[in-house]
């Protein structure tokens, strides 16, 4: 068996998929925030183009204009985004992860880190001020009446079937529409657009279910405990549907440019980006850890490629 991962889907496919899963959940984030959402996607994704266009334009490169990797970066950089940060913040953000990140160092293939973690941490770092006040409360979502009426109509026909009760709160992590991080107001969307791309092979499918799995565990072994609660009662669901959890899971951390070449390298990263992940939030007081995280071990993956080398590529080449 080969150790190196493989894809069965081209990469300009994969990156047209990977930006409609995104688009999906920054159009639910829209509805509820009169389209703020939407036009900072359309910002980020021009000025993305743009950049792209202007370096490859007149170049042997030109065709890889079209293989979607502008836009997919700036769409996921959207979703790791609050709901009301300027969009010309955005857009600086975007133009610094496409010529820095990832132009300075040759390009889809050679950047060494994620385009837009890397938009990300220059926006959450340049105006940190702008940035938490875009952000807002992520917990006061402001639609508490919706959700104690769909929770209390489950209860009653659903949850009472098997002497059980749905706690309130639930609901609206699925339907934000308060101040946050647009991945976490578009949850649902999220979910179905991730869906769709674990179900078309068009990202790893492993990588995804170890580090949700692993952070799992640990939310709901020791989640509790740092605000006053007992051993085993932490939170999963809320710790999976807030924070940006699910935009690392299934877009930063499988992210197959960035990340280890070989399956055990990307299951081993994807597991201590979780242990990170729960140390940043739940520990460290960071809600977003998740992108912290993420940023952390994408930086550490030269070094992980460096010890595929030696001890699975030289131990097969050995072998043959």
């Amino acid at each position: 068996m080969r150790p190196q991962i493989n894809l069965s889907r081209p990469t300009a496919s994969r990156m047209w998929l990977v930006s409609l899963a995104a688009f999906m959940a920054i159009m639910q984030s829209s509805i509820t925030d009169t389209f703020l959402s939407f036009i900072i996607a359309v910002t980020v994704s021009l000025a993305a183009f743009f950049c792209e266009f202007i370096i490859y334009f007149r170049t042997e490169k030109a065709a890889m204009i079209k293989d979607g990797s502008a836009i997919t970066s700036a769409l996921v950089l959207t979703l790791m985004l609050p709901n009301h940060i300027s969009p010309v913040y955005a857009a600086i953000g975007v133009v610094f992860a496409m010529i820095v990140v990832k132009y300075s160092f040759g390009g889809l293939g050679s950047n060494w880190l994620n385009p837009a973690i890397g938009g990300w941490l220059f926006i959450r770092f340049t105006w940190r001020p702008a940035y938490e006040q875009a952000l807002g409360s992520a917990a006061a979502t402001g639609n508490g009446v919706f959700d104690g009426v769909v929770t209390d109509f489950l209860n009653k026909t659903v949850f009472s079937a098997f002497s059980s009760e749905l706690p309130d709160g639930y609901i609206t992590l699925f339907n934000a529409t308060g101040a946050g991080v647009i991945a976490d107001r578009g949850v649902l969307a999220l979910l179905v657009g991730t869906s769709l791309l674990l179900s078309s092979q068009a990202s790893r499918v492993w990588t995804p279910v170890v580090y949700l799995v692993g952070y799992g565990l640990l939310i709901r072994l020791f989640g509790a405990l740092p605000v006053g609660g007992g051993f085993g009662a932490g939170d999963i669901l809320s710790g999976f549907l807030s924070g940006g959890t699910l935009v690392t899971a299934f877009f930063l951390t499988p992210e197959p440019v960035t990340g280890p070449k070989s399956t055990q390298g990307a299951l081993i990263v994807a597991f201590i980006t979780a242990v990170f992940t729960f140390i940043f939030r739940y520990l460290g007081g960071e809600l977003y850890g998740a992108f912290f995280a993420a940023a952390l071990l994408n930086a550490l993956v030269p070094i992980v490629r460096g010890i595929e080398s030696r001890v699975l590529y030289a131990r097969r080449r050995i072998a043959l």
